[in-house]
């Protein structure tokens, strides 16, 4: 193969690259979309009915919440390449939204409830457009994020435990405000592998930014009803 015939070749194949990640990222987003629909009807009928895991043991709540969430996880990745993968998410979303059911009917107590929901909404909302922007169009590299990230998740869960028994108000905001800063960034870190290729499967894709989304909207949510509740 002659000189110029490697170039065609090579720029035949980084275009196709390109294509296929711009599908990828197209699907993913598409996708993330749709999920807005079961978590939405999921949260809606769990604050209609009260539905909650935790009201006669929270410990096992905790139990039975995992082990669904876990087994959608395994069925999800099993049925990544297939429409079956697609609706299992969707029935995680919907599942997830129903554990919205606490944080949501706990809002709804005060006066500016529906306001302060509206508010997490968009300010999630603007955080994934934002960073979206930042992941596909930075020169940097963030890749090196992810082991950062996942010791920071960590922390962050030592710290909610320890909070468990001292109850701390000042700890309980301070990780809150973490866990805000660390899945926006996961969401830069999880954009970005996708527009470099590192992320090829858009379901996938789409349940890495999706967990990224809701915990920082139930971290917001949580804040704002903190700082801006209005109970008169």
């Amino acid at each position: 193969m002659n000189e110029q015939s490697s170039y065609v070749y090579e720029g035949s194949n980084s275009f196709s690259g390109a294509l296929a990640r711009n599908r990828v990222l197209r699907n993913t987003f598409a996708l993330l979309a749709l999920t807005m629909i079961p978590t939405v009807l999921g949260a809606w009928i769990g604050v209609s009915s009260g539905f909650s895991f935790f009201q006669t043991s929270p410990f096992m709540g905790m139990i039975i919440f995992i082990a669904i969430a876990f087994g959608f996880f395994w069925g999800i990745e099993r049925n990544k390449n297939s429409g079956t993968g697609v609706l299992l998410l969707l029935g995680f979303t919907f599942f997830m939204g129903l554990m919205l059911t606490g944080i949501l009917s706990h809002t709804l107590q005060f006066k500016n409830g529906h306001q302060l929901i509206m508010m997490a909404f968009g300010s999630t909302g603007l955080i994934l457009a934002g960073m979206s922007v930042w992941a596909a169009t930075s020169k940097s590299d963030f890749s090196g994020l992810g082991k950062w990230l996942f010791v920071g998740v960590m922390l962050m869960i030592v710290a909610s435990i320890a909070n468990i028994f001292i109850s701390s108000g000042p700890l309980m905001i301070t990780i809150m405000v973490l866990a805000v800063g660390i899945f926006s960034a996961f969401i830069l870190f999880d954009v970005q592998r996708i527009v470099n290729g590192g992320e090829t499967n858009y379901i996938m894709a789409t349940l890495s930014i999706y967990l990224d989304l809701y915990n920082v909207f139930t971290n917001l949510l949580a804040l704002f009803g903190i700082v801006g509740g209005d109970r008169d």
